[in-house]
């Protein structure tokens, strides 16, 4: 039996509407690297495109696909689907599955302005303390401008919750 360790964490698969634009988004408000650039993926015999039917089944067409790393190297991959649907609402939270993903940074007033500007908004009023009066961690659930879901944490996800954070 092996021994169980914690694995690292090595990307996120993130579908847009609207791949030049999610790139633009994501390189400069983000500030995320762009490591390669958007490609066309068709369905054919290619070894990707037996990979993708591998993942998708047969019949998924073609899409498009960028890929990002994080300032920690994290890596991004943004797709547009050929017949994208974009949801009236993406926050169904009570559904299985991964519904935000979180960044970090110290200033999460001005992401969360930079985010707006940008064409997405805001899920909270206003970032909340996780330990008014006491510690400056906070936090603000955001949407990115084609719905997806983030968070934004100004400290590390072990320093907030090792105090206990409710």
């Amino acid at each position: 039996m092996s021994h169980v360790y914690p694995r690292n964490f090595s990307h996120i698969g993130i579908s847009v509407p609207d791949l030049e634009k999610a790139v633009a988004f994501y390189t400069e408000v983000m500030g995320w690297y762009l490591i390669m650039e958007p490609t066309d993926i068709v369905e054919d015999d290619s070894p990707i495109g037996e990979m993708c039917n591998d993942v998708f089944g047969a019949g998924w067409g073609k899409f498009r696909i960028a890929h990002l790393s994080t300032g920690d190297r994290i890596g991004v991959e943004l797709f547009q689907f050929e017949n994208q649907v974009n949801p009236d609402n993406n926050f169904e939270y009570w559904k299985t599955g991964v519904f935000h993903f979180c960044v970090q940074d110290p200033n999460v007033e001005e992401l969360a302005e930079r985010i707006v500007a940008a064409g997405g908004k805001k899920r909270m009023a206003k970032p909340r303390y996780y330990y008014p009066g006491e510690k400056p961690y906070r936090m603000i659930y955001m949407e990115d401008p084609f719905g997806n879901i983030l968070e934004i944490y100004s400290h590390s996800y072990e320093l907030v919750y090792s105090e206990g954070a409710y």
